[in-house]
């Protein structure tokens, strides 16, 4: 993972030119840069979905802090346009996410990812 925290001593510097998009699993229109790991299993992630994506509704067991640099997705009966910040407690049902727009936001969580419902 690039942008490891556990246990760093120095700084680390993550940009565009030095990093590439990932697929984020099966999902399509979904794609990532890990940019860091806070504590185990958790993730530092800025994420890319393209216009139509669906994330599905889901759960965490952790806390989950989203903040919105681009673009316009709903969620939650509302829509969140670039500067909006989100955060959704452990064990909370959300969803789906819906881009509206080509969206770039950046996601972190304290812990494990959770599981996606069909």
């Amino acid at each position: 993972m690039s942008g490891q925290v556990t246990g760093q001593s120095k700084q680390v510097f993550i940009d565009d030119a030095s990093t590439s998009w990932q697929p984020f699993g099966a999902m399509t229109g979904v794609s990532f840069i890990s940019l860091a790991e806070p504590v185990p299993e958790g993730s530092i992630h800025r994420a890319k979905l393209t216009q139509g994506t669906i994330i599905p509704c889901h759960t965490h067991p952790v806390d989950e802090f989203v903040f919105v640099l681009s673009g316009t997705l709903e969620t939650g009966g509302r829509r969140c346009e670039a500067g909006t910040f989100w955060t959704t407690p452990a064990h909370t049902r959300q969803g789906p996410h819906v881009a509206i727009t080509e969206t770039e936001i950046i996601t972190i969580r304290l812990g494990a990812l959770g599981e996606f419902e069909p």
